[in-house]
C-alpha cells in the first residue's frame, strides 16, 4: 500500500510518494512505473497539496446508496445513473469551496472516488480492480436548485471547485467495505459503508467502461450515502474515507451567478 500525492513546487505540479508523513519526489509517471521514492521534498503538512490527479472526465454515478435515493424520494435506478463532472471544477485539499451567490442551497456528497490506472475499454467486471491505481476522498458538491430546475446535473455540479479531491491517493485498498463519511463544523452529517452501494466499484468500472473508455488519471466517483445537506459561508466540510484519510475545506461565498 502507497500514498501518491501531487504537490505545488517551485517548478510546478509534481508528484510524490509519502513514507511516514514525509514526500518524496516521485520520478516519472506514476500510472507508468514503479513506485520508488527519489529526494525528500519536505513533511506533507508543509508543502501545498493539489488534486491528485488531472483526469480528462471525471464520472459520476447518482442514486448509488438506496438511503440517499429515498431522501429524495426518488427510484433506485436499474443500472448506473451516470453524469459527468468538468475537470474544471476539481480542487485540492485546504482549497475553498465558493457558493456562486443567487443559486439556491448548495449542498455536500461525501463519495469514494476511484482513480484509474490504465486504459480500460469494456472490462470484465472480475478483473476490473486490475485497473485501479488507487482511491481518495471526494466531495461532489451540488447546487440543488439547479438540479431540480434543469431537470439534469451538468450545471448543477459543474461549476468551479464543486469537485474537491484528495488528499492523496491510497493504492492496495480493498473498496468493499468502507466506512465514508462527512462532517460540517466538526458534526457528523454522513456515514456509511461502501457495502452499501448498489452497484459495486467493480460493476461500475465494467458499466462505464463499455460506454466510454477510460484512461489512466479518469476519476469515477462512486456516489454518495444519505445525510446530504446545505453548506454557507464559513463552513469547513471534511469528508473521511477509511484507509485513505481526510479531504478537509472551507467554504467561501464566490461572484453573484448574475454578475
Amino acid at each position: 500500500m502507497a500514498r501518491i500525492a501531487r504537490i505545488q513546487t517551485p517548478t510546478g505540479p509534481a508528484f510524490g510518494l509519502i513514507q511516514d508523513e514525509v514526500v518524496y519526489a516521485l520520478p516519472g509517471d506514476p500510472f507508468a512505473g514503479p513506485l520508488q521514492p527519489g529526494e525528500r521534498l519536505g513533511h506533507v503538512d508543509s508543502l501545498r497539496l493539489l488534486p491528485p490527479v488531472q483526469p480528462s472526465k471525471i464520472v459520476c454515478v447518482g442514486r448509488n446508496y438506496a438511503a440517499h435515493a429515498a431522501e429524495h424520494s426518488a427510484p433506485v435506478p436499474e443500472e448506473p445513473m451516470l453524469f459527468l463532472k468538468p475537470p474544471s471544477a476539481l480542487i485540492g485539499p485546504g482549497d475553498p469551496i465558493l457558493i456562486p451567490q443567487g443559486i439556491g442551497q448548495v449542498e455536500y456528497e461525501a463519495e469514494l472516488a476511484v482513480i484509474i490506472g490504465r486504459q480500460a475499454s469494456r472490462v470484465n467486471q472480475s478483473a476490473a480492480l486490475d485497473y485501479v491505481l488507487g482511491y481518495t476522498c471526494a466531495n461532489d458538491v451540488s447546487a440543488r436548485d439547479l438540479q431540480r430546475k434543469d431537470n439534469q446535473w451538468g450545471r448543477a455540479k459543474g461549476f468551479d471547485t464543486f469537485c474537491p479531491l484528495g488528499p492523496w491517493i491510497v493504492t492496495d485498498l480493498d473498496p468493499r467495505n468502507l466506512e465514508v463519511g462527512c462532517r460540517v463544523n466538526g458534526e457528523q452529517r454522513q456515514r456509511a459503508r461502501t457495502s452499501e452501494m448498489v452497484f459495486d466499484v467493480p460493476a461500475l468500472i465494467a458499466f462505464i467502461s463499455r460506454v466510454m473508455t477510460l484512461l489512466p488519471g479518469d476519476v469515477i466517483l462512486t456516489g454518495t450515502p444519505s445525510g446530504v445537506g446545505p453548506l454557507t459561508d464559513g463552513d469547513t466540510v471534511e469528508v473521511e474515507i477509511e484507509g485513505v484519510g481526510v479531504l478537509r475545506n472551507p467554504v467561501r461565498n464566490g461572484p453573484a451567478w448574475a454578475e
